[in-house]
């Protein structure tokens, strides 16, 4: 059952040209979209389904600095100074609270990894607190837990997925984007070696810059037009829960469950590090790149053989831009839950916590996550096609930098001084021989 998302009406028309198209209504597009207006810019918004309808409204909804890759860090940093003002610029309820975020183990291998990054983290101005056993237990009442220890992230705090990514594209609309649901991109149109426009199921639209934030579906739109973009598929299971006591105002990470508070008085529940890898064409095709990251994050995946070997984001796909396209053939991506660990995410939060003992499920769904070999993403220019630029690969961490990561893209569109740095993000190391080794912090 997909999450519900706040509707957001399309407008009828597609313009005739605009500054930039941006492809793609999650929270990194609909967030590139509201700050290249806010340049002044004059901008088209597309999305092949619905706002927010795939990995934007299937996240956890924290918005959190503690435990990023230290590559990531000032631009989560930057995120969540957006993130604490987004409510009153938008004039819209996000969902976001700024209420800290909680880490509690009983693993020695845990904590020993939380210690080092805190201490690292302190050469950013990020600082969060180590927790003592006492203090773990003392910030988590009610839980039957023997932490060895744990961290507090007071800075961070939690927002709602389904309410995010449409309050951006209605506050980007109000400054002049035109938003066009169930309408797919199916290419580019290409003049001289350079990007002239979008070609749509509805039309053409003239343009010379244009933003891919497609998310999972990002890779196989380039490799349409010959460009390489390793990234792969991650399938996801979360599920909510209906009205709960509080254990937490916030986010709490537990060994094998978090939980994060809703804004209806539930919880959003979470598997930490489990996951499905389809071996599609696109896996395969990229295998070599991630075998640093299978190597370190293999103990929660398993492996199947399925559907995405024939189609969707990462099947084997040729396609006419005069005629349908995958993008159309799948609007949007719902897998299922994996009933057996919304199971075994019951069984946990009732291990852990008592009082949570008999919690109903509301609604439980799948999730495909877009990752990269390093773990971080790619907000970059495409160099070898001028006018393309992409911001994917969010790897699980695009909802909580999502604001940030929408200024950043405006930026480099638009030729301003970037936020932070963008070296770390940018497209040319994905196909340049780098050694992008293993992933960091997820």
């Amino acid at each position: 059952m997909s999450p519900p998302v706040q509707p957001v009406v399309s407008d009828e028309k597609l313009p005739a040209s605009v500054d930039v198209v941006v492809i793609g209504a999650g929270i990194a597009g609909c967030a590139a979209a509201y700050w290249l207006a806010k340049k002044g810019h004059s901008v088209a918004l597309l999305e092949k389904g619905n706002v927010g309808g795939e990995q934007s409204s299937r996240n956890w909804g924290w918005c959190r600095q503690q435990h990023r890759d230290l590559r990531e860090l000032p631009l989560a940093m930057k995120s969540l100074e957006i993130w604490k003002e987004l409510n009153r610029e938008l004039g819209a309820e996000t969902g976001f609270r700024h209420t800290g975020l909680l880490y509690v183990t009983n693993r020695s291998a845990d904590f020993a990894q939380w210690e080092e990054w805190t201490l690292r983290a302190r050469e950013y101005q990020m600082h969060s607190r180590v927790l003592s056993p006492a203090e773990a237990k003392a910030m988590t009442p009610g839980s039957t837990g023997d932490w060895i220890g744990g961290v507090h992230s007071p800075g961070d705090g939690r927002a709602e997925p389904s309410l995010a990514s449409p309050a951006l594209a209605e506050a980007a609309r109000k400054l002049g984007v035109t938003i066009h649901q169930n309408c797919a991109v199916r290419g580019l149109d290409i003049a001289a070696g350079k990007v002239a426009g979008v070609i749509t199921e509805r039309g053409i639209i003239r343009t010379t810059a244009v933003l891919c934030a497609g998310g999972a579906w990002s890779s196989l739109f380039l490799r349409r037009h010959g460009l390489r973009l390793p990234q792969a598929g991650v399938r996801s299971t979360s599920f909510a829960t209906t009205v709960a006591p509080e254990v937490t105002d916030g986010g709490l990470s537990m060994p094998d469950v978090t939980i994060r508070r809703r804004l209806d008085g539930g919880y959003t529940v979470g598997l930490g590090g489990r996951g499905t890898v389809d071996l599609s064409p696109q896996a395969l095709l990229y295998a070599w790149q991630f075998l640093p990251t299978l190597k370190k994050r293999h103990k929660g995946l398993t492996f199947s053989i399925g559907r995405s070997f024939l189609e969707g984001p990462e099947a084997f796909a040729r396609w006419s831009f005069d005629k349908v396209s995958p993008f159309e053939r799948q609007r949007t991506l719902d897998p299922a839950a994996d009933p057996k660990l919304v199971n075994q995410g019951l069984t946990k939060l009732a291990e852990h916590y008592p009082a949570l003992k008999g919690l109903q499920v509301a609604r439980s769904w799948g999730g495909l996550i877009d990752s990269t070999p390093d773990g971080i993403p790619v907000i970059s220019a495409v160099d070898p096609m001028p006018g393309l630029y992409l911001s994917t690969g969010y790897t699980g961490h695009g909802f909580g930098i999502g604001p940030g990561a929408g200024r950043l893209a405006a930026d480099i569109v638009a030729g301003d001084p970037p936020i932070v740095d963008p070296h770390p993000f940018r497209y040319s190391r994905m196909i340049d021989g780098t050694d992008l080794g293993a992933p960091g912090m997820m």
